[in-house]
């Protein structure tokens, strides 16, 4: 041994991998198969329309704004059950409270609670409106 093998030691390499324990793949792995696989299986984001009703409003991005305020506080108030909520809420207005489970009264409850924090998120800079409304529509 020399004075620079014992300074500079050399890696030994490591030992061939034989080439029959690779795993072997048919068809290469394409990424937008995969994504739109994911994408199917979760519900999709926009599942309901916001629309401002009965406002007379000085330009059309005036109402675009107070709908995008809307969406923004109801999906922060109720998260994913938007749509249980709204469900809830128009079978309890359709229905007796004897009809419906504790469940379905809550979850009402939360609507009604909801739509009014989201209701005052819109209307804020609109000013005075008697007879305006957001409308929520599934779709």
């Amino acid at each position: 041994m020399n004075q620079a093998e014992l300074f500079f030691p050399r890696a030994t390499a490591p030992a061939p991998v034989p080439v029959a324990s690779l795993p072997e793949f048919d068809a290469p792995l394409h990424f937008v198969e995969v994504e739109a696989a994911a994408q199917a299986d979760a519900s999709p984001p926009d599942a309901y329309t916001v629309r401002l009703a009965d406002y007379a409003l000085p330009s059309a991005d005036a109402a675009r704004v107070a709908e995008q305020r809307f969406r923004r506080e109801i999906d922060r108030q109720l998260g994913d059950d938007v749509i249980p909520a709204l469900r809830a809420f128009q079978n309890a207005s359709e229905s007796s409270e004897s009809e419906l489970s504790k469940a379905e009264i809550a979850m009402a409850k939360r609507w009604a609670k909801a739509y009014d924090a989201a209701r005052t998120a819109g209307f804020r800079d609109l000013g005075e409106t008697d007879e305006a409304y957001f409308e929520i529509r599934i779709d």
